[in-house]
């Protein structure tokens, strides 16, 4: 390729014979990718591609805001108590995300406002259990949770209970 293209030859015609001639010797047999879609076709064009393809490669994420970074964690917290082994464990978890959200309303964090509601422990309990059914079983000698304790409760067994509303409701979310 480092020949000069001669003198009344037109530039097509003279790439296009190199490229035949090199397809000929085999020169492009055994290339990477070769038989693979081209990555990112049929997508938008985007500016940061080659940094995305990079942060993808090696396994890297962009930093997130701490607001944004905690509620990141929260659901991951959540699908982690979820699959925990014990139902003893995902409380664990939970209460211990729990303890970084109220420790993130005494601290500001950086990045947009956003309040990040605290992970009801009793609402993960239950998902717990039903995932696990054969854990949740318990000796008869238990008492069961779903007994009324509250002779309120006794009158009236088919009005539902009204779950508890956090302060935080009067902020809103956006």
């Amino acid at each position: 390729m480092t020949e000069r293209k001669p003198l009344g030859v037109s530039f097509e015609s003279w790439i296009d014979r190199q490229i035949r001639e090199a397809t000929e010797r085999g020169e492009f047999d055994d290339l990477p990718g070769a038989g693979k879609p081209i990555p990112g076709q049929g997508k938008p064009y985007d500016e940061m591609w080659w940094i995305k393809q990079k942060m993808r490669a090696e396994n890297l994420s962009f930093p997130l805001p701490g607001t944004l970074a905690l509620r990141k964690e929260a659901e991951e917290a959540r699908a982690e108590a979820l699959g925990a082994r014990t139902e003893a464990e995902a409380r664990r978890i939970v209460e211990e995300m729990n303890d970084k959200i109220r420790d993130s309303y005494r601290t500001p964090l950086s990045g947009p406002p956003v309040v990040q509601p605290l992970i009801d422990v009793d609402e993960i309990a239950a998902e717990w259990r039903a995932l696990h059914p054969a854990a949740g079983r318990k000796p008869a000698s238990q008492k069961d949770p779903k007994s009324p304790k509250d002779p309120k409760d006794l009158e009236n067994p088919e009005q539902p209970k009204r779950p508890k509303r956090s302060f935080l409701r009067w902020f809103g979310r956006r």
